[in-house]
């Protein structure tokens, strides 16, 4: 069963950076062919895709955060590490990590998130 936890600070200053890591178990981040996603969800608002990294390092990024996201990984924990930078009250979210599963049709493609952290709150705040 895979099991992903994230971490890092509850409460960040405006204008700092925000390191999250999520821990992976039972299950290597480098196993072909899944992806690894952040994911955050602000009081009263919907879902909102961060970036990814995939099992071979590869990121992606949302093009409306990419310029304040890092996404990296420690295989020597099995974690992938998130960065938010300058950030803002407009930050203050819920953060969550996932695995993307693959689906292959010709080749393999990612599919449906099938594993998520439990979540972790982060409030921007001077």
């Amino acid at each position: 069963q895979v099991q992903l936890q994230e971490s890092g600070p509850g409460l960040v200053k405006p204008s700092q950076t925000l390191p999250l890591a999520c821990t992976v178990s039972g299950g290597s981040i480098t196993t072909n062919y899944y992806y690894w996603v952040w994911i955050r969800q602000p009081p009263g608002k919907g879902l909102e895709w961060m970036g990814a990294i995939t099992y071979n390092a590869t990121t992606y990024y949302n093009p409306s955060l990419a310029s304040r996201t890092s996404i990296s990984r420690d295989t020597s924990k099995n974690q992938f590490i998130l960065e938010l930078s300058s950030v803002t009250p407009e930050d203050t979210a819920v953060y969550y990590c996932a695995r993307v599963g693959f689906t292959y049709d010709s080749g393999y493609y990612p599919a449906a998130m099938d594993y998520w952290g439990q979540g972790t709150l982060v409030t921007v705040s001077s």
